[in-house]
């Protein structure tokens, strides 16, 4: 059965409206449909020969010509979607190359990049000087300290208890994403700071006891999440650093910086808990000219070998 795409498309409109469709989503339709079918003219390609690359190539042309979101473009691709749908149901397209065709997800923004000396100015701050802010500090240090050394995320330093610490290996157990749990190592700052706040640990009311939580309140509750956001924010500032501080981006310094010195994209994966390693490439920022010098040395057909 064949019909006019401009036919088709005020049927389709007639049987939205029908549906009680509001008069701006009618025209929203109109317009994006409309658009679709004036470019597949344009090429002159007949509706039932559309296939997935036109649509991937009229997305493409859409975003060059009028710098669509993302948000903008998934609207578009909705609508030209249920249209074809509509016709493949009535039967004027035998095939609708719309179904599995999806947008690509737009990459996480990542957080900026805080350097190893801003880290350490804010890890090896002086301690303030009323015994009572010098508790929080140690509290504080040991939580900055294991996120850094470890790469934690923030539900994982919160959910800690003593159990998971095992301070001659120095390792920790940790229960990651979807109760997941993984063997991640800690290092000797970390593990002096975890001790020092461990020895004030009985005095804040803790119960010190294997399935206690590590990082407790002076009442002896365990901390929210918020409140060790507030605290790593806090600590920064302290610190005198202009950085707008929190635990995800001390996660990302620790794969940045991990990879950076090591370039073991298996190992970080493995601390991070990423179950996919393209994760693990997101989150971390790789030195290209590193990463060329890497490939000169290890590729057999990287350099010409003096015969």
């Amino acid at each position: 059965m064949s019909a006019e795409p401009q036919q088709l498309l005020v049927m389709w409109l007639k049987a939205r409206e029908i549906q009680n469709q509001s008069k701006l989503t009618l025209l929203a339709y109109e317009r994006d449909v409309g658009d679709f079918l004036q470019f597949c003219e344009q090429k002159k390609l007949l509706l039932q020969d559309v296939e997935t690359a036109d649509l991937r190539e009229y997305l493409a042309v859409k975003v060059e010509q009028q710098q669509l979101s993302s948000s903008s473009l998934q609207r578009l691709l909705s609508a030209i979607r249920q249209f074809m749908k509509w016709a493949q149901e009535g039967q004027y397209l035998e095939f609708n190359p719309s179904d599995d065709f999806q947008l690509k997800r737009q990459p996480r923004p990542l957080p900026g990049m805080v350097d190893i000396e801003t880290i350490q100015q804010i890890l090896d701050q002086a301690e303030p000087e009323k015994e009572s802010d010098q508790e929080l500090w140690l509290r504080d240090k040991a939580i900055l300290e294991l996120l850094y050394s470890s790469g934690l995320r923030l539900a994982e330093v919160q959910s800690l208890k003593i159990k998971d610490i095992d301070f001659n290996r120095q390792l920790l157990r940790i229960t990651g994403k979807g109760n997941k749990t993984r063997v991640v190592p800690f290092g000797s700052k970390a593990k002096l700071a975890l001790m020092q706040w461990l020895k004030l640990y009985p005095l804040w009311n803790g119960d010190f006891v294997p399935d206690a939580q590590v990082f407790i309140s002076r009442k002896g509750n365990p901390l929210g999440a918020r409140q060790i956001e507030n605290r790593v924010k806090f600590q920064a500032q302290r610190a005198g650093v202009s950085v707008d501080l929190h635990p995800h981006l001390l996660r990302h310094c620790f794969a940045s910086h991990m990879l950076s010195n090591s370039g073991d994209l298996r190992a970080v994966q493995e601390m991070l808990g990423h179950s996919n390693l393209t994760t693990t490439q997101i989150y971390t920022h790789v030195d290209f000219d590193r990463l060329a010098n890497v490939y000169d040395q290890a590729h057999p057909r990287a350099q010409f070998k003096k015969q």
